[in-house]
Parts: C-alpha cells; sequence; structure tokens
C-alpha cells in the first residue's frame, strides 16, 4: 500500500475500514462504488478492509469473492460481533498512515471523503469526523438514532474541548 510518486517520494496512504454483519444483500454494491470512487479520483494509495463482524449470512464469501475481484481490497472475519471490535481490530494492525471507517451504505455520500481525510494525509490535523447531522447530509435517520448521534456530538466536543472546524472553512 505504501507506494511512491514519480519523484520516489513515499506517498501517505489510507485504510478504509467497511465494518459489516449479515450484510451479504448489499456488501457487492457498496465496496463496488467505494473502489470505483477511490480508484477513479482519490489521489492516494488506498486499502479497502471489509471487516465481517460475527455475520451469520454470506457475508464473509461476498467478501472474499470481492478480494479475488477488486485490487486493493482485503477481508477479515472476526468471531465477535461489534463495530468498534472491528474497527480495533484493522486499525491496530494497518500500515496505512492514515485509517478511516465507512458505512456500506456509503451514506451521506462520497463526495466528503477526500475533504475529510486530506487535512489528515497533509499533517494539519489529527482527528477528522465526518457526520450524517451535517445540514447538507442527504441521510435521514430515526428519531432515536438521530438523539444517539446528537448526544454523541455534544459529548465529544464537551468532553474533548479541542478547537473544531468545518473541512473547507479556516
Amino acid at each position: 500500500m505504501n507506494e511512491t510518486n514519480a519523484g520516489g517520494v513515499r506517498q501517505r496512504s489510507v485504510d478504509v475500514v467497511v465494518p459489516v454483519h449479515n450484510e451479504a444483500h448489499v456488501l457487492g454494491e457498496g465496496i463496488g462504488r467505494l473502489h470505483a470512487y477511490l480508484e477513479g479520483s482519490f489521489p492516494f494509495p488506498f486499502r479497502i478492509t471489509v471487516a465481517d463482524n460475527a455475520g451469520t449470512d454470506a457475508t464473509w464469501q461476498a467478501a472474499t469473492g470481492l478480494t479475488a475481484r477488486l485490487p486493493h481490497v482485503h477481508a477479515v472475519h472476526l468471531e465477535a460481533k461489534g463495530r468498534g471490535r472491528a474497527l480495533q481490530y484493522v486499525w491496530s494492525r494497518s500500515e496505512a498512515d492514515v485509517v478511516a471507517y465507512v458505512d456500506v451504505d456509503l451514506s451521506p455520500g462520497l463526495d466528503g471523503f477526500l475533504p475529510l481525510v486530506a487535512p489528515l494525509l497533509s499533517g494539519h490535523s489529527d482527528l477528522a469526523i465526518g457526520s450524517r447531522l451535517r445540514p447538507r447530509a442527504a441521510v435521514g435517520s430515526g428519531p432515536k438514532r438521530e438523539f444517539i448521534s446528537r448526544s454523541y456530538n455534544l459529548l465529544l466536543k464537551l468532553g474533548l474541548a479541542a478547537g473544531t472546524r468545518r473541512a473547507g472553512s479556516g
């Protein structure tokens, strides 16, 4: 994954983790779209890691099929369920400079992915968090998820007491 450019300079890389649990029915489409986006317009070396966390359907078979068809796609299977567990497992073993994750449905879209990770790749930022709660996000969620997300974001702001800014703002 660590590649060099024409001048022999090592390019920083990104490992995009897609944690899944029983999502065989949407895995091919989601990973296919993500791979096409990254191959077509992402200017950095990347790897997509499908993290099947304790699925009981055909997700693992679908994931290994994608690794055979698509370059840069890797898959891991975990025996225990949990998005956080899957992320911790993959991120702690990744050799990439930047680790990220997206849901298999790719919401709220891929247009914001490069602006989200660019400050990390340049060393300008240490952490970037995308949100479905942004006013322009085209993803709706139920009242329970909305409440949990907004509460979590408030706790992050209060607990981290770190300066934050939106991508693209000064």
